[in-house]
């Protein structure tokens, strides 16, 4: 994947952390899946509105970019890091379960999430979807017409139709992390990307393969995606 840019005035809305957690709880954290998850929380409860700010179990298991990030048996690891993120006393589990006996809503341990748990547990407040908004990672994410357009090309009436179809088709990070392939390996034409898109789509994205930066540079040149380059 091509290293990040930079952060510009467009991707620098910023997230409140508080201080004490640096200080006093990332020292504790030993586990790099709490730590996403822990961050991921604060990210999400950042853009929620309404008299408390909650987060649910179902709110991080919609967000595939995260689970993918999180490696196999994701929604174990998921419980895993929540379960810690309560041991540290990062967050406050509500006493609304699922099937499996897992607590589901979750406020953050600052006066807010507190009272927010206090009247919940009284029955004086309940969730309210109206204030309660369901964001993702992809949402933060470049838009793939503007990634597209800075990377490969001019969007033609035509490229913009494919790209609309490609969104349909594929995972919008599919898109996204095959450009940046493309651009890493200067084959900026749609037919190469289409290739990469193709293949995953029918053989699976091979993660290993990703992490192994020699073994995937002679996959792109020399192997399934040969015909696409232009020597």
């Amino acid at each position: 994947m091509e290293p990040f840019s930079g952060f510009t005035d467009s991707n620098s809305r910023p997230v409140p952390i508080p201080v004490a957690f640096f200080s006093l709880i990332m020292p504790q954290i030993q586990d790099l899946s709490e730590l996403k998850i822990i961050l991921y929380i604060f990210w999400f409860l950042s853009r929620q509105e309404g008299d408390f700010q909650y987060i649910t179990r179902e709110d991080i298991l919609a967000d595939e970019i995260l689970l993918e990030s999180l490696g196999g048996n994701s929604v174990m690891v998921l419980d895993n890091g929540l379960n810690n993120a309560i041991m540290h006393g990062i967050i406050l589990p509500g006493n609304q379960f699922e099937n499996h006996g897992k607590p589901n809503i979750f406020f953050l341990n600052n006066p807010n999430g507190r009272a927010g748990l206090k009247a919940f547990q009284d029955g004086k407040w309940s969730p309210d979807s109206r204030n309660h908004y369901l964001v993702s990672l992809a949402s933060e994410r470049p838009n793939i017409f503007k990634l597209y357009e800075e990377n490969i090309g001019p969007l033609t009436p035509m490229m913009t139709d494919t790209l609309k179809d490609a969104e349909t088709l594929y995972k919008p990070y599919w898109v996204e992390d095959a450009i940046r392939i493309a651009v890493e390996k200067n084959v900026r034409n749609w037919r190469y990307i289409d290739a990469i898109l193709r293949s995953w789509q029918e053989k699976g994205r091979n993660e290993i393969d990703r992490r192994d930066p020699e073994k995937n540079r002679r996959k792109y040149i020399e192997g399934d995606y040969a015909d696409f380059i232009q020597h």
